[in-house]
């Protein structure tokens, strides 16, 4: 989905151990938030923070209570969530921080329910986000070059931040104040990119610490996945097995944090909205069992010996050739020990104090008073449970829909006419997915068996000759070159042909983003095996958008601003390039509602004139099953009854078989009867 029509929610448990193996050090009685070696300290207390994200836009501010009840009913003490600089800026010197954009809000439910907040500025976040939450006007700048020494890009990344900081000074959010904002955090896993940069890319690491701290907002700055953050910035770590890859922070004097810890694997290119969907939290809000509550008690058994792993000395004792013993213990906070098992095969008997205690495969044991067993990370004491669709309403009355139909542009209909194929974004500046090409063809001599070749650095392509479909074609996260070669009929004398490039979401990440290019790049006629016709240099036209993107055909005011097609059940299937609009009512109770779109295509839905995403059920995974066919309605865009559906179908699909849909849990023996 691009950004701006990101309907569904993201929550990712991500611990945060904020902890180090530091000597011990005493308090400070300093207000507000510092940190050393061990920890942070908030107003004089060391604290051991476990954190999960959730992101704002990916939810409604209806959704908010709930999944930040249910967070912190999961053992979790700190929120954090990434800023989106193009949601928030969409135009040049034009914000927006209403409705799911409103981060104030956000926080201040945060606060109400007495969590802390780490705000990742960023203002590039990558985050599976369009753009990693670049605003695209940003391109257009001169002399603009992404993340690195450039002063065009520094000066409107040091003009947003002190946007946003200055934004939640105003609403006294930092510690310092008062607040929640105990952490920020500038850039994003940079130091994936920064040797792309050469020297450049570490100057810019500097400036962009210098530039942050030197906003004064009273709490520590962090850089994720960057192990040359100056001081005072903290580096982080980010991935599944930081406790295993990360070498520690690169000074004594900062604790060693976790900013991403991945509990499974937007909107950028290529990613279902539902990409993060093993989560503790699903995207509707609704617990995943087993991992949330074996989660919780991992995060409880921790806590529970907070003072030893604030306070005590650490030692570490060899338990075997693939086992340890990690200890904290002095006299005054007490004791705990780790025992990590790291034999992924074969459960070990250990040793430890006189006392023996048997680890599964890699597993950990926690032991509270370093003797008593409370907790072991591979035994899951908690039930599995299944989530459930319920269909309550199926689209399958022909007459019930309304059929309006994407007319094929021709050559005299293109308002911007080159002998060049011109780049994709520098026509749309992503505010449409799509962009038609349109050439005139004379055939004066027979071809045999003609075919037309393409190739396109956009993400899907449809060929229409002489207004009929000729094919399609599309490429993947790993494959950027479109080629499709496809049969044409040809008539004698004058051919239009119009292709249509679409894009699904701008890239996330990588360096030098600005200087990407996108959209058709070489097309030629072929007659039999050897006679090939260039049309790359020929004349071509050149149209942004759809006439259903124009007129904004997804809001009810405008949809009598172009014509219906019949809606005869034989004729409403299998119809590119077509819009349809229904209506239905809200189903009973408040439970999570969901769209299932398994028999359409490719294209994008509204209810109420709001996206719930692009939809694309026919790329298939490697097992031959559609990354996502369901589709999250959050409450908050729906009304008692007169609901709005419309749908732009690409390719051809069969909204007969759309289905609405309640969604929820039960536990894994109810499921296992219901089966029976």
């Amino acid at each position: 989905m691009m950004s701006g029509r990101v309907a569904s929610c993201w929550i990712l448990v991500a611990m945060v151990v904020v902890l180090s193996t530091a000597s011990a050090g005493g308090d400070t009685a300093e207000k507000g938030v510092t940190y050393d070696g061990r920890s942070l300290i908030i107003d004089g207390q060391r604290k051991l923070l476990f954190s999960g994200s959730i992101h704002y836009p990916r939810s409604t501010p209806e959704m908010w209570p709930s999944l930040i009840k249910k967070t912190k009913e999961g053992g979790i003490d700190v929120i954090q969530t990434y800023v989106f600089w193009n949601l928030h800026e969409p135009k040049l010197g034009q914000y927006d921080f209403s409705g799911r954009n409103d981060l104030v809000k956000f926080i201040k439910e945060i606060r109400s329910q007495g969590l802390y907040v780490c705000l990742r500025i960023g203002p590039f976040v990558e985050a599976e986000w369009n753009y990693g939450g670049l605003p695209f006007w940003l391109r257009d700048v001169p002399g603009m070059v992404y993340r690195t020494d450039n002063e065009p890009f520094k000066f409107h990344m040091q003009r947003f931040t002190s946007k946003i900081v200055n934004l939640m000074k105003s609403e006294g959010l930092y510690a310092s104040q008062g607040g929640p904002i105990i952490l920020s955090q500038i850039e994003n896993e940079y130091g994936s990119v920064e040797a792309g940069f050469h020297e450049k890319g570490a100057s810019y690491v500097k400036w962009a610490a210098q530039m942050a701290v030197g906003l004064q907002t009273g709490v520590p700055w962090i850089m994720c996945k960057q192990p040359d953050a100056p001081d005072p910035v903290i580096n982080t770590c980010n991935g599944m097995r930081c406790g295993e890859t990360f070498p520690g922070p690169n000074s004594p004097n900062k604790p060693k944090m976790w900013t991403e810890d991945w509990t499974s694997l937007t909107s950028s290119s290529y990613f279902i909205t539902g990409y993060y969907d093993q989560a503790p939290l699903d995207e509707y809000g609704l617990l995943r069992q087993p991992k949330y509550g074996h989660l919780k008690e991992l995060h409880a058994a921790i806590k529970s010996s907070a003072n030893p792993l604030l306070h005590g000395k650490q030692t570490v004792l060899s338990l075997g050739p693939m086992q340890q013993a990690y200890v904290f213990e002095d006299e005054n906070s007490g004791c705990v020990a780790f025992l990590v098992n790291n034999d992924a095969r074969k459960a070990i008997q250990m040793q430890f104090r006189n006392n023996a205690y048997s680890l599964l495969p890699k597993s950990i044991g926690i032991l509270q008073d370093c003797k008593t067993l409370i907790h072991e990370t591979a035994k899951v004491n908690v039930a599995k449970n299944m989530r459930v669709t319920t269909p309550v309403q199926v689209f399958n009355v022909p007459d019930k829909w309304e059929v309006f139909r994407e007319s094929i542009p021709t050559f005299s209909d293109t308002p911007l006419k080159t002998n060049a194929l011109l780049e994709h974004t520098n026509l749309t500046k992503d505010r449409t997915d799509y962009l038609w090409y349109t050439l005139r063809f004379e055939s004066s001599s027979p071809c045999a068996n003609p075919s037309l070749y393409i190739e396109s650095l956009g993400h899907v392509v449809h060929v229409f000759v002489n207004n009929a479909l000729a094919g399609s074609g599309h490429g993947s996260r790993n494959i950027t070159v479109v080629k499709l070669q496809v049969p044409v009929s040809l008539i004698n004398g004058q051919n239009n042909i119009s292709i249509l490039s679409g894009m699904v979401g701008l890239p996330d990440s990588g360096a030098y983003m600005e200087r990407k290019s996108y959209g058709l790049t070489k097309a030629q006629i072929s007659c039999g095996e050897t006679n090939a016709i260039d049309l790359s240099g020929s004349q071509w036209g050149h149209l942004v958008g759809l006439l259903g993107d124009k007129v904004r055909l997804h809001q009810w005011a405008n949809l009598k601003s172009v014509k219906r097609s019949t809606n005869d059940a034989g004729l409403i299937k299998n119809c590119p390039l077509a819009w349809y609009k229904t209506m239905f009512d809200e189903p009973n109770g408040d439970g999570p509602v969901g769209l299932n779109m398994g028999s359409m295509g490719k294209g994008e839905v509204w209810v109420n004139g709001q996206s719930i995403g692009r939809y694309w059920v026919s790329f298939l995974t490697p097992s031959g099953h559609p990354s996502q066919s369901i589709y999250h309605i959050p409450r908050a865009f729906l009304k008692p009854s007169g609901n709005l559906l419309v749908v732009f179908e690409e390719e051809g699909g069969d909204p007969l078989g759309i289905s609405l849909n309640t969604i929820s849990v039960i536990g894994s023996n109810q499921a296992q009867s219901q089966l029976s």
